[in-house]
């Protein structure tokens, strides 16, 4: 990641891969309509984190957080509390 983004406290920040838009049938599907994402890979992390660390492949609520665009590209910035776990 080249972005450098220092999250507070217990913020976690995750990049994300956008869901496809277009189903494997050809239908287009609108923006309004794409699910949030619901798992990504911590990017950085804020001081008060306990749990994670930059790399971890995480799962989140999916109506948690803040997406954010930064050069752009969309992160999400995620509450340490909003993670149920990490993917292996």
């Amino acid at each position: 990641m080249s972005v450098k983004f220092k999250p507070l406290k217990d913020r976690v920040f995750v990049s994300y891969t956008e869901e496809l838009s277009k189903t494997a049938g050809g239908l287009y599907i609108p923006d309004s309509a794409k699910e949030k994402p619901q798992s990504g890979k911590v990017e950085a992390v804020g001081e008060e984190v306990k749990q994670l660390k930059v790399g971890d492949k995480v799962l989140f609520d999916r109506y948690s957080g803040s997406k954010i665009n930064i050069d752009n590209t969309e992160y999400l910035i995620v509450k340490e509390e909003d993670v149920l776990g990490i993917l292996s």
